[in-house]
């Protein structure tokens, strides 16, 4: 243990004041080449001359075809974004850039070269957040995007800093000492070695916004002292301050936060008996905007036809200004809008269909509002009224596993087929798109040694389906490792059921309801038996709606219930996502403690899953609130899996030393554990793909930079993956090393294999259709039974309030 050292003060004339400001710096431009970007529907080539590195990118003739490059700031900004590119098509090839899955530049012009051996430049600039940021440029014809050779980027300055110094700071439990070399000011501050020591500086900030937290110490004793860093009271990082090699080397560790105009305060505080390291100084670096955009006014319809309508909203104030809106169809993102103005038409809709759209505003540093009221409108019914024709001489062959290729004539329509479906009576289990589709498909995750009868029907733009085609029967192949053998209903009569979580004994769980709006938002929790019988025991205070994916989630039992009686919820308040601990005796709720705050709400993207590891820490899943970019922040908790103490601490052995075990998720929502103890996750993703991964401690997930399969050296790879309309999966559990995954769009369940290593058999798929909406999915302590939740009632489902239920489900 580290021993007071008796306080030696130099004989230092003090020349040098307390806080000192430096003058902005010109960063310099970073080159990226193409060729190491992220590249859609396209290859490398060598041969054309002219450009730089090991060669170009030529994306395919095709709209939607794209490179993306990860580029990186050391400070939110400005930034100029030059991509050399080459054209010798002799006409415009216009494309998209957007930066961090925002559109900067819609449709900007890449006019044609001399001949693709010339090169031009296309520069513009956007605003760009500290660390990582992705810088897309997608095709919007036909005929493709440009060549690109490389990306030039450039923030246009460095933000000024303020320092502070330690020995002017207030000092609990420690000393100001001069007697280590390498330190600024007239010295630093030496905190007693108990947990609770703290140093405390006052700062000024000129407006409300985002600031980095430099914090200079020394620590020479080995191993890391961590220490809670807060802001104005509130907790804003578990802190590592690693050893430096002596007390006279002086190391830094940074931290983002949010510092309001005028007085701040900012705390380190011991959490250790080991105390803090040696403190010289605090850096106050800029002060970017962080403050989001006014919540958009309610949106309405207008203009409305088959596939189009107009969007009207009212407009948001910034303390900036506003630069753009998103618009969101349930959790979906459908369309941006770029400026200022107040309407969008949305085109390529379908007809007589209902959408629920949403408006976030978004400023040019990046922050996005809380989500507009809803608007719900129907597309007008087509005046194309005609069906295609009936596909006919259905065929099968290939019949391997629980695949399948199905063949047959194709349609015909008075306008033009779009789509085929396969089906299953009249459940849809597999579509086929095109400009025409093709007729044949390979029909995938069909379930375990099941007969199946399928027909096949055509659709034409319209939504027109045709009469069915001839059926054609088969049996798929036997699956080892156990399969769902029969399910029925134990409990009906729910209103969103969302997180279900057993007792230590199996005998009951505690199930949440998300939003029962009938009731007032109660945000009820019961106790369910093995029987099904319920009944309620208390509802969770300080819980609030956001009309969309937040309310009450997720449910936890502390392992030792049974002398504490804890148990833990996630749900949204006023402020944001809390995770929250009551006390439970078995028949009713009392008590209420928040042990984590901070995780930012909106309509959607809240996680909300909450699951106790082998270890006996709690891990939380959240998602990123509609702000991509936190995803990858390591100093935010959105878009993570956190692993904490049941005070709301991070864990011992965490990777970065604070409440972060994993980053770069968009919205996960199912946590599940195997029987070697390794924890999976299932996430829901944007437009394209679902994802299955293998969580491990400090690794980057990708989002959103990569959505599924992920080129990015750095970034993990999904286990599996499937199109958002087959899964948007919430809940998982794990029998017999299967993983069993709930899918709400999907409206099944997944079964799949974990094989030998990390791999993973064949998905496959039960209850399509049936049961509509699957939201979580929990092992039965000492069986192989599970228990399945329906979310039918809620803003997707269209069902009634009390229509959904809970289902019990044998393996065998």
């Amino acid at each position: 243990m580290r021993l007071r050292r008796t306080t030696v003060l130099g004989a230092v004339t003090m020349l040098i004041a307390s806080i000192f400001v430096t003058s902005p710096a010109q960063a310099a431009p970073t080159r990226y080449e193409a060729e190491n970007a992220t590249i859609s529907l396209g290859l490398v080539e060598a041969n054309h001359t002219g450009y730089s590195g090991t060669g170009f990118v030529n994306n395919d003739n095709v709209v939607g075809s794209y490179t993306q490059w990860t580029v990186n700031a050391a400070t939110a900004g400005t930034a100029t974004i030059t991509i050399r590119y080459s054209n010798g098509s002799g006409t415009n090839r216009p494309a998209d850039i957007a930066v961090n899955g925002s559109v900067v530049a819609a449709a900007s012009a890449f006019n044609a070269t001399t001949n693709f051996d010339t090169w031009a430049n296309k520069t513009i600039t956007a605003p760009v957040t500290p660390g990582s940021n992705t810088i897309r440029v997608t095709s919007t014809t036909a005929n493709g995007p440009a060549n690109f050779d490389y990306l030039d980027f450039e923030v246009a300055t460095q933000p000024a800093f303020t320092d502070y110094q330690a020995e002017n700071a207030t000092i609990s439990q420690g000393l100001v000492e001069s007697n280590w070399a390498g330190y600024t000011g007239t010295g630093f501050v030496n905190t007693d070695n108990v947990a609770g020591s703290y140093v405390q500086w006052t700062v000024t900030a000129a407006s409300t916004g985002t600031a980095q937290l430099t914090f200079r110490y020394a620590h020479g004793n080995g191993g890391t002292r961590p220490g809670d860093v807060a802001v104005n009271g509130n907790l804003v990082s578990n802190q590592p301050f690693p050893a430096t090699a002596t007390w006279d080397t002086w190391a830094e560790v940074t931290v983002s936060t949010t510092l309001t105009a005028g007085s701040n305060t900012v705390r380190v505080t011991a959490t250790t008996a080991t105390g803090l390291g040696n403190m010289d100084r605090l850096r106050v670096t800029g002060q970017s905007d962080s403050q989001a955009p006014t919540v958009p006014g309610a949106p309405s319809c207008s203009a409305i036809a088959e596939n189009s309508l107009t969007l009207n909203w009212g407009a948001s104030t910034d303390n900036v200004g506003v630069v753009g809106y998103d618009i969101y169809n349930d959790g979906n993102l459908i369309s941006q809008s770029i400026g200022t103005g107040a309407s969008k038409t949305l085109t390529g809709l379908n007809p007589n269909t209902e959408y629920r759209l949403s408006v976030f505003a978004k400023d040019a540093a990046g922050n996005v509002s809380l989500s507009s009221a809803q608007a719900i409108c129907t597309t007008a019914a087509s005046s194309d009224t005609a069906a295609p024709s009936a596909p006919t001489n259905l065929t099968f062959s290939g019949l391997s596993g629980s695949t399948v290729t199905l063949t047959w004539t194709a349609s015909t329509d008075n306008v033009g087929v779009t789509a085929y479906d396969a089906r299953t009576g009249t459940t849809v289990i597999k579509t086929v798109t095109g400009t025409p589709p093709a007729a044949t498909m390979s029909v995938t995750g069909l379930a375990c040694n099941t007969a199946y009868t399928l027909n096949v029907v055509a659709r034409d733009a319209a939504g027109n389906v045709s009469a069915q085609s001839n059926a054609v029967t088969f049996t798929t192949s036997t699956c080892s490792g156990g399969v769902p053998s029969s399910i029925g209903q134990i409990s009906g009569g729910w209103t969103i059921p969302w997180g279900t979580y057993f007792m230590p004994d199996g005998q009951t769980a505690l199930v949440t309801e998300r939003d029962d709006k009938v009731t007032g938002g109660q945000f009820k929790v019961f106790k369910v038996t093995l029987a099904g019988v319920r009944t309620q025991v208390g509802t969770v205070p300080n819980t609030v709606t956001t009309d969309g994916e937040g309310g009450l989630m997720g449910v936890a039992v502390d392992p030792n219930w049974a002398t504490n009686h804890y148990v833990y919820f996630m749900h949204t308040a006023s402020e944001g996502n809390r995770v929250a601990r009551m006390t439970y005796d078995g028949s009713t709720l009392t008590g209420y403690l928040t042990i984590l705050s901070g995780i930012a709400k909106n309509r959607y993207h809240n996680g909300g899953r909450l699951a106790f590891g082998p270890d006996g820490y709690l891990y939380v899943a959240t998602g990123d609130g509609q702000t991509s970019s936190r995803a990858q922040d390591v100093n935010s908790l959105n878009g993570k899996i956190l692993r904490i103490t049941t005070t709301g601490a991070a864990a011992p052995g965490n990777p970065f030393g604070t409440r972060v075990y994993s980053y770069g998720h968009r919205n996960p929502q199912g946590l599940a554990f195997d029987s070697q103890g390794r924890l999976w996750e299932a996430e829901f993703g944007d437009t394209m793909l679902d994802e299955l991964n293998l969580i491990k401690p400090g690794k980057n997930y990708g989002w959103p930079t990569c959505e599924g399969t992920c080129s990015v050296a750095g970034m993990e790879n999904p286990k599996r993956q499937w199109s958002t309309s087959a899964a948007s999966p919430s809940g998982i559990a794990i029998v017999r090393d299967v993983v069993y995954m709930a899918a709400l769009r999907g409206q099944q369940m997944w079964r799949i294999p974990l094989l030998t290593g990390e791999s993973t058999g064949t998905p496959t798929a039960y209850y399509t259709g049936t049961y509509g909406r699957l939201r979580t999915v929990t092992k039965v302590p000492g069986s192989d039974q599970l228990w399945l939740s329906t979310t039918n009632c809620d803003n997707n489902g269209g069902q009634a309030n009390g229509s959904d239920r809970i289902l019990r489900i044998t393996i065998t």
